[in-house]
């Protein structure tokens, strides 16, 4: 069959193509400032101090049974994810606990908070984890789109300040 000029498909406009997924990759020293006012935007209980975020994602860097994961889209970093990996006796070995998952609000709703869990869940099954787990209050509906199910009630207290006994 021959197709003529008038038969080619019309390229479709830029603003109807959805972004490319980004890539998900180990975060690096590099990303510092890029997660900086994700992680910011992301406390609803506690306000993060530059100095101490700093300190502690450095250090999370070399620690290998923490996870911390970028959405990168060329230079930009549209998302991040902070999880670890620790020993329970009731899954007999190794689980996985994602502490936080942050996309950037403009590009919510385009597949990188999954692009990040799929990326954990990976992370935690090469590691030989029973199971992923998280708490949150605001996106319900996302994690169990996922598959995720209701388990537990989270509770927390604050100790900041407490002297040791």
């Amino acid at each position: 069959m021959n197709f003529t000029s008038a038969d080619a498909p019309r390229p479709i406009p830029a603003v109807l193509v959805p972004s490319a997924k980004p890539a998900i990759r180990r975060a690096a020293v590099a990303d510092l400032e890029a997660l900086w006012p994700l992680a910011r935007d992301f406390a609803t209980s506690f306000r993060p101090v530059r100095e101490s975020f700093e300190e502690t994602f450095r250090a999370l860097l070399t620690t290998p049974e923490a996870l911390v994961l970028v959405a990168g889209r060329g230079s930009e970093v549209v998302g991040y994810l902070l999880a670890h990996r620790h020993l329970t006796f009731l899954a007999n070995g190794p689980v996985v606990w994602v502490e936080e998952v942050m996309v950037d609000a403009a590009v919510r709703g385009q597949g990188v908070g999954r692009q990040l869990m799929t990326a954990s869940e990976d992370w935690a099954a090469d590691s030989g984890a029973a199971y992923v787990s998280l708490a949150s209050r605001r996106s319900g509906d996302f994690y169990r789109a996922l598959g995720y199910e209701d388990s537990a009630t989270f509770y927390k207290r604050p100790v900041t300040g407490r002297a040791a006994r």
